[in-house]
């Protein structure tokens, strides 16, 4: 976290001091007034006093992710709480509440929306490739479970008919639980076709072309 104190003849001047050193705009940094401009000394006679004020720029992204989120879900009329893990490769926010159904959307294309958002307002305010997943109530978690369930179930009935199986449209992040449940397959082959958002896996006995799995 970076802080500055700024004087100034004004509390604005003071402030845009600080905004200029440290190169940021107001919605980005905690302004707290430390000294309100006034005369100094008995009936005024020694001169005026300075404002003092001190800006904050907070640089955490989990901090930054989780004022985004509460902004937003304010303006939902969402009231919500965030949990935050820290992992090895990304930040995971957890939403928690009551009524976070307009959150997820259908098969997940609201949540997804929210974590893009999310990664972009942070990706504004801070350097670096710091990637956030959004999750609410665990959502992604069960879903993760169900589409492993599911891959597995299709994987043993192209087996048995050898016919492809073709999957509706998934986010990239669930087209990855599908290619990655069915890897060590050694029967089966699974890529995806088409055009986002209307992405699909295809999941078909294993050929000897490379197929995109993306």
């Amino acid at each position: 976290m970076n802080v500055i104190e700024k004087t100034g003849r004004t509390t604005e001047e003071a402030i845009e001091a600080c905004l200029r050193e440290l190169g940021v705009t107001r919605d980005q940094v905690v302004i707290e007034v430390l000294e309100e401009p006034g005369k100094k000394g008995l009936l005024g006679l020694f001169g005026t006093r300075p404002a003092r004020v001190k800006v904050c720029l907070d640089d955490d992204p989990s901090s930054l992710a989780c004022k985004f989120l509460k902004k937003l879900t304010s303006a939902m009329n969402i009231e919500a709480d965030f949990e935050v893990f820290h992992r090895e490769d990304h930040i995971l926010i957890n939403i928690t509440g009551s009524d976070l159904g307009i959150l997820i959307g259908r098969r997940g294309d609201t949540l997804e929306a929210v974590q893009f958002l999310t990664n972009l307002a942070v990706s504004k305010k801070v350097p670096g490739k710091t990637r956030i997943i959004i999750d609410v109530e665990g959502y992604r978690k069960r879903r993760e479970e169900t589409l492993i369930k599911l891959a597995k179930r299709l994987a043993e009935k192209v087996k048995k008919t050898g016919n492809r199986v073709v999957l509706e449209p998934m986010t990239p992040q669930e087209r990855r639980i599908i290619h990655t449940a069915l890897q060590n397959e050694w029967k089966i082959s699974t890529f995806s076709e088409g055009e986002e958002p209307h992405r699909r896996v295809v999941i078909s006995l294993k050929q000897r072309s490379n197929k995109d799995v993306s």
